[in-house]
């Protein structure tokens, strides 16, 4: 099985166990090798838009961000695929915003997250349904 190392406030502790169990489905379906490891952190908005500001595209916060691992050349692949950042308030107005649950907005943005360290791109209109599709497939995409 793999691993999913996990990060958070211990106010998120009811929420840790449900969204790893939908990375670890994902995992599963989508054929990710049982060696593979993800590192998953809750944080806040603040957090990403540190991160967003740094490593991304915008000085605003967002709702999940990915790090792929990069391997270096010489070394052996690593089975750590990389590390999947949500920040929880986003999370939980998306939620309210869509009439669903905390829980099942984290499980879609850790997927939708793992989905991004797998390769998979949603920027352009195709790749966004794409992934929309696969992460209706995995069944954590509700019919929005």
């Amino acid at each position: 099985m793999s691993e999913i190392v996990v990060h958070a406030a211990p106010e998120h502790a009811d929420l840790i166990a449900a969204v790893a169990d939908a990375l670890q489905r994902a995992m599963a379906a989508l054929g990710v090798a049982d060696t593979a490891e993800v590192a998953l952190v809750f944080g806040d908005d603040a957090d990403l838009q540190r991160l967003n500001r740094e490593f991304g595209d915008a000085d605003a916060p967002t709702d999940v961000l990915a790090f792929p691992a990069r391997t270096l050349p010489g070394c052996p692949e690593t089975p750590h695929l990389g590390d999947i950042v949500i920040s929880v308030p986003y999370a939980a107005r998306s939620a309210q915003a869509a009439g669903q649950p905390l829980q099942s907005e984290l499980e879609l943005l850790a997927v939708h997250g793992l989905l991004h360290l797998l390769g998979h791109e949603d920027d352009t209109n195709a790749g966004a349904a794409a992934m929309r599709a696969l992460e209706g497939r995995l069944g954590v995409r509700p019919g929005r």
